[in-house]
């Protein structure tokens, strides 16, 4: 009878543990289909106006077209992938995707804000989507004119930004009824830094607002007190000529460091179009580069924490904690809370870019703030129907979140 007793058991593990990998299958079957592929459009002639990626090929993006009563609505989002600050660091660059339009996969899955699923996207699914690879380095801010022939970079950003808008406003974005600029870590910083000028280059009839996931990279000193993000994004600023392309109402204000308006908390004190606003209070990028970064971390300390905060030491949770204050502080610096015409979902997941992920914009393991999911929040912002300032309680509060770093997903 114990024999019999044991075998069931055993029997009914093996069970459990089949239909628990069953769901999982279905779930990535479930999230794939959610991804439909899109195909890639290459910008010949931008090439000619000198809008050209860091290798010299032309700048692409990936359009979805509208339908029914999304005809006349957009989303441009701007693709994200960190930058390059030195020639070495833009000639590695050049050789991948993200300084390549020659390497750039053919196909790519439209998910989250991009799906076009009106059951998890049902405030955008129909609307004209539109993907912007990003092959700059720069947060589509360089423009120099100027090519060293000894590395043959091309730093042209904000013409590769200009040509793009320009050929979607040829191909219907001028009848635009509803427009928003949008992108990811580095292109969520370019849909801040570019959203007055998006405005600007629609017609004043169409409703224009941007949205920024884990674009808000604050200006702070790292653990051994070294100002290292600071000095990078001044880098960054230098060897693309990117000055010139920040926002004039950012850069008239300061005075021998303009280069600073790289930093949201500066530009967006002066923004005037509407902007929403999705990130970690905890963004896992921002704790590993410039909390954190390697430079700054010579014993390695902070390595196991980085990867996973349940492995940091009372005296790191405090630090992080900290980092999270000076991130709530820079948001408020910078007017969010009080602004009637922005908006925020601040959560505190250990993660950086959540509107490009089904999993994290509209599903049943959708971080949750205020009983409110992200892609609800940004709704009913944008149709204003309801102010949207989310805020989370503190680490680690939130049952919602994913169990591990949403960075290792994939990134719209």
């Amino acid at each position: 009878m114990d024999k019999l007793v044991l075998h069931g058991r055993m029997m009914s593990a093996a069970l459990r543990q089949w239909l628990c990998l069953l769901a999982c299958v279905l779930t990535i079957i479930s999230l794939k289909a959610e991804g439909a592929s899109v195909g890639i459009t290459f910008l010949q002639d931008a090439v000619a106006k000198g809008a050209v990626c860091l290798d010299g090929s032309p700048p692409a993006y990936h359009f979805d077209q509208g339908s029914g009563t999304g005809v006349n609505n957009w989303i441009v989002h701007m693709e994200g992938g960190g930058w390059c600050e030195d020639v070495a660091t833009c000639l590695t660059r050049k050789k991948t995707d993200l300084g390549s339009s020659n390497l750039m996969v053919k196909q790519f899955g439209f998910s989250g804000l991009l799906s076009s699923q009106q059951k998890s996207n049902p405030d955008f699914y129909n609307w004209n989507r539109i993907k912007v690879r990003y092959c700059d380095g720069s947060s589509f801010t360089g423009d120099v004119e100027a090519v060293n022939p000894a590395d043959n970079l091309f730093f042209r950003g904000n013409r590769i930004f200009e040509a793009i808008i320009a050929d979607l406003l040829a191909k219907g974005m001028k009848n635009a009824n509803n427009a928003i600029l949008s992108g990811c870590s580095a292109g969520g910083l370019a849909s801040i830094l570019h959203c007055d000028r998006f405005r600007a280059l629609l017609p004043s009839t169409t409703k224009v607002k941007c949205i920024s996931d884990a674009g808000f990279f604050i200006h702070a000193k790292d653990v051994s007190g070294g100002q290292q993000i600071e000095n990078f994004y001044s880098q960054v600023a230098k060897l693309h000529g990117s000055v010139k392309n920040l926002p004039a109402s950012c850069t008239s204000r300061m005075g021998t460091r303009p280069e600073l308006c790289f930093f949201p908390q500066y530009a967006v004190q002066t923004m005037q179009t509407p902007i929403f606003f999705v990130n970690s209070a905890y963004d896992s990028w921002q704790i590993k580069n410039i909390l954190a970064p390697s430079a700054a971390d010579k014993g390695k300390a902070w390595k196991n924490c980085k990867l996973d905060l349940k492995k940091c030491t009372p005296e790191q949770l405090k630090v992080i904690q900290d980092f999270r204050d000076q991130f709530l502080l820079a948001i408020n610096n910078a007017g969010v809370q009080n602004s009637s015409s922005m908006g925020m979902f601040i959560d505190s997941c250990y993660a950086h870019c959540q509107i490009g992920k089904q999993i994290t914009w509209s599903s049943d393991s959708s971080p949750v703030v205020g009983n409110t999911k992200i892609a609800k929040a940004v709704g009913d912002w944008y149709y204003e129907r309801s102010a949207v300032k989310k805020l989370d309680c503190s680490y680690p509060c939130n049952p919602t979140c994913p169990a591990v770093d949403s960075e290792s997903g994939l990134d719209v």
